[in-house]
């Protein structure tokens, strides 16, 4: 179900379900193979934007496309000249997008301002309260952000810097501003129970109540995308949004006036994945984002039961592995015994101290390590179940 919320700012027209929509624009959508960017569909985007802009509706834009504008800007370079030049044609690329969207907004009266974000300006507390500040000034300006990362200085080979085609950066952004819906748009209509490019038999699937394995699953490596995200990514990204109390939907973003649809809360677009769950404060969003995990810890069948369904804390006892190098106080995943991610939090204990007292009753940490800083490896209230 959509959420009930009304918007307060409509003034015409049919009611609208939803006060603040991100919408994630991606590659495959905003391009037109060798023609570099395809302005009517960006004509389009832009004019459904603006009408709920105008009706009350705070919207956020985060937007793909700048490398593959780079590329026609300068003639059909190819990547395989690594990343420097893909680097380069961001740089050049991030100017010529932006330029078209303040045109075509600007025709509809609307202003916008841009926002390139890399995961490091997120990975910090501060620099996540700074960029949630940033970005809900705007919103009180009744500017439209326009968002996207900042690949000109994101560096591939540095593990999990980049976002993934902007799928994660949109649910991380939906996340940040307590968005109530976050809308991914590309060039195929949703999730289908296998890829229809290759499987005439595949069918769309119009709900998804939980991002579980099963789910993940069904994004196999075979469907296509140009993109540098993919379905996979849609769907991490639908998981993590949901999590923290945003409505996600994946739809075709050709089909005619889809965003004003969804904004509406109708039903029969795309594959939707409705949050369960209520609107968490800042501090909870920022752990359960990951962006500041620095390691794992793996935990047995009953305490990741105890963790899901009863909400308890991670004790010693149900830990079986400690991965990665942490102190005490930063954030941790806490996957289970098929290394599926049960939960985030602080914990209690660094990595050596964990690796120590790991499969322990309590008792004994103080005995095991000479110290200790409470019976728990993370409490329950600096832990967040995905």
């Amino acid at each position: 179900m959509a959420s009930t919320k009304s918007c307060t700012g409509a003034s015409e027209g049919d009611p609208l379900a939803y006060e603040r929509v991100v919408v994630k624009a991606g590659t495959t959508l905003l391009t037109r193979d060798a023609e570099g960017l395809d302005r009517e569909v960006m004509s389009s985007l832009v004019s459904q934007i603006a009408d709920l802009h105008r009706r009350g509706v705070e919207m956020i834009l985060v937007s793909s496309g700048a490398v593959a504008a780079g590329r026609h800007v300068i003639g059909g370079l190819e990547d395989g000249r690594g990343l420097p030049l893909r680097q380069a044609l961001a740089a050049i690329g991030q100017g010529h997008i932006m330029h078209i969207y303040e045109q075509l907004f600007g025709g509809h009266g609307v202003r916008v301002a841009q926002a390139l974000l890399s995961r490091r300006d997120l990975a910090d507390r501060l620099g996540y309260l700074n960029v949630r500040n940033t970005l809900m000034a705007l919103l009180e300006l009744s500017v439209v952000p326009i968002i996207n990362e900042n690949d000109v200085v994101a560096v591939e080979e540095l593990s999990g810097e980049q976002f993934g085609d902007n799928d994660t950066l949109s649910a991380l952004v939906a996340n940040l501003v307590d968005a109530d819906l976050l809308v991914l748009l590309g060039d195929i209509d949703g999730l289908y129970t296998s890829d229809p490019n290759v499987d005439p038999s595949a069918r769309l699937i119009s709900t998804v109540e939980r991002v579980d394995e099963g789910v993940l699953a069904q994004a196999g490596p075979s469907w296509k995308n140009t993109g540098r995200g993919g379905m996979a990514t849609k769907l991490e990204a639908a998981r993590l949004a949901t999590a923290s109390g945003v409505d996600v939907v994946i739809a075709n973003g050709a089909q005619e006036d889809v965003i004003l649809r969804l904004a509406r809360g109708d039903d029969g677009i795309g594959t939707r994945f409705p949050s369960s769950v209520t609107k968490m404060d800042s501090r909870k969003r920022w752990i359960l984002s990951g962006l500041s995990t620095r390691g794992e810890v793996i935990v047995d069948k009953g305490a990741a039961t105890a963790l899901r369904r009863h909400h308890r804390s991670l004790l010693p006892a149900g830990i079986t592995g400690v991965s990665g190098s942490f102190e005490r106080g930063d954030i941790i995943a806490i996957v289970g015994p098929s290394r599926d991610r049960i939960a985030s939090g602080l914990t209690n204990y660094g990595s050596a101290d964990l690796a120590k007292i790991r499969g322990t009753r309590s008792d004994r940490i103080s005995e095991l390590l000479g110290h200790e800083y409470g019976d728990e490896a993370v409490h329950r209230n600096n832990m967040i179940v995905a």
